[in-house]
């Protein structure tokens, strides 16, 4: 995948379902959790906001093990996988293949409760993110706009999420945060210096 698209794991709602008129497996899950502070990342927290995946909804939109293309439970496109939005989350449901390799692989382990996890490859639209610092003195990114969707991925083991991306965005912040700072000093610097010659 390109070095600009950036994946998020979240231990949420994932589960196995029949579906009753095929008789097939439903995977069932929330591919992201709005307004809940993610772990740490690597010099940062983030939170999705709601809203984030209104403009990505329409997207062609695999549903993926792994993030793995050869290992495909759904499509937005063929109509076998299916997204929606609520208040709590991003929601996907997906119509799983009926082949011995995905009941294998996929819905032997969910059924176990081996898989527990979802993710999602997304990339985050220009000016869609916001930096900012907590009381605590924690970095956090707030995405409020996403321009692409790639997939949503039931997961089998969380890699380290992938933050080159976001990791360039938090560099941009913090330059920009020392040269904010570095203003405020030589403002106060110069009303010190006004002020010692106003008292002379």
């Amino acid at each position: 995948m390109s070095n600009n698209i950036e994946k998020r794991i979240f231990q949420s709602s994932l589960e196995l379902r029949s579906n009753e008129e095929s008789g097939t497996s439903l995977i069932v899950g929330q591919a992201s959790v709005f307004n809940v502070r993610s772990e740490n990342l690597g010099g940062f927290r983030e939170v999705i906001m709601p809203g984030a995946f209104d403009d990505v909804l329409a997207d062609d939109v695999r549903c993926l093990l792994n993030h793995d293309g050869n290992f495909i439970l759904g499509r937005t496109k063929s109509g076998t996988l299916r997204l929606s939005v609520d208040e709590e989350a991003l929601n996907y449901e997906a119509d799983a293949p009926d082949t011995q390799t995905i009941k294998d692989l996929v819905i032997a382990p969910l059924k176990r409760g081996d898989i527990d996890q979802s993710s999602f490859a997304f990339r985050v639209a220009r000016d869609g993110d916001k930096w900012d610092e907590d009381e605590d003195g924690v970095l956090v990114r707030t995405v409020h706009r996403i321009s692409k969707l790639f997939d949503v991925s039931p997961v089998t083991f969380p890699a380290y999420p992938d933050t080159k991306v976001s990791a360039r965005s938090l560099e941009a912040y913090k330059e920009a945060l020392a040269e904010h700072r570095q203003k405020i000093i030589n403002q106060k610097g110069a009303r010190e210096r006004f002020l010692q010659l106003i008292s002379c």
